[in-house]
């Protein structure tokens, strides 16, 4: 079974964690992993979701944070701060610091994002092939309006110094509209036979990747069947401030608005939590078979129940 899985961060790497677990050994899983969140620091490229896909799954992500290295120190930024060079808000650990130099010094050399990509896994070997979205450099930026006027923000600023605590008025994912998917991502939508959206923001991640030229008509396109879960359980995110994001493109956080926003165009099926069962109606209504199961992330075990009920609910609406 060849499986493709649009992937965020944190959410989509765990929930990714567990479909390997639910998948055997013969079953090849390609991840296109939102770089959306992308962003230039000290002189160097750091790409949060795909390090975060590539940490958790080769077992060096720090688990407690769900982001960064385990067992990290602190040094080079202490350094920095005592010369007066931030950001201090966005914290990049020592050990984390040499994968981006790593990245950094093969793209000053002419390396693709794929090809850095690609040479990164093979010291972390996720079990998974990571493509990023595109190689061209697309930033998602946030429209606020707070003490210094209406302005665009970075997303890893609004997200980490800002904690999403100001409304976002508009989500852009700059760069996007003159992008082109990097190379074996049309290849893979198109020869896959289940595609997947982990419950990874359906904005700024799934959203962002869906926004790059060519790739949201791939998905409505594949033969394949396209089954989301939900990162909404009872009104609120699982994780993070994804209803600050949904509320600037006008979606309710809900279970079944999210799905609907999606639309039938591009998903087959989706899964919400029990105790969203009472939307499962609304979605079947707007054409998205739909089951409610456990959808809490506690364990691996769990999230592997997660991703096996993904994969039988893609069987019962290819049938």
């Amino acid at each position: 079974m060849r499986i493709v899985a649009l992937a965020g961060g944190i959410g989509g790497a765990r929930f990714l964690r567990g479909l390997k677990e639910a998948v055997g050994p013969q079953d090849e899983i390609t991840v296109i992993g939102n770089t959306g969140d992308d962003i230039h620091l000290y002189g160097l490229k750091v790409c949060p979701d795909l390090d975060t896909v590539m940490y958790t799954l080769g077992g060096g992500i720090n688990e407690e944070q769900g982001w960064g290295r385990t067992d990290e120190t602190w040094s080079i930024k202490a350094e920095m701060k005592e010369y007066g060079v931030g950001p201090e808000w966005f914290g990049l650990g020592d050990r984390d610091f040499a994968t981006h130099l790593v990245r950094s010094q093969m793209l000053a050399a002419g390396y693709s994002l794929s090809q850095v990509t690609e040479a990164l896994c093979v010291r972390w070997q996720p079990g998974v092939r990571l493509l990023p979205m595109s190689d061209d450099r697309i930033e998602t930026h946030v429209r606020i309006t707070d003490g210094d006027g209406t302005r665009a923000v970075h997303f890893q600023e609004y997200w980490v110094r800002l904690h999403a605590a100001v409304d976002a008025e508009a989500i852009i994912p700059v760069g996007a509209d003159t992008a082109k998917p990097a190379p074996g991502v049309l290849e893979a939508i198109a020869a896959a036979d289940v595609i997947l959206f982990p419950p990874s923001n359906p904005v700024v991640s799934i959203g962002t990747i869906l926004a790059v030229p060519g790739l949201r008509a791939a998905v409505a396109a594949a033969p394949a069947p396209v089954v989301g879960l939900s990162p909404i359980i009872g009104g609120a995110p699982v994780r993070g401030m994804a209803d600050k994001v949904l509320a600037a493109v006008g979606v309710e956080a809900t279970a079944d608005a999210v799905a609907l926003d999606y639309g039938s165009e591009l998903l087959d099926g989706w899964l919400v939590d029990t105790a969203d069962e009472a939307s499962v109606a609304a979605v079947e209504a707007g054409g998205i078979a739909c089951r409610a199961v456990p959808l809490l992330m506690t364990d691996v075990a769990a999230t592997a129940e997660m991703a096996r009920a993904a994969l039988a609910l893609a069987e019962q609406v290819r049938a």
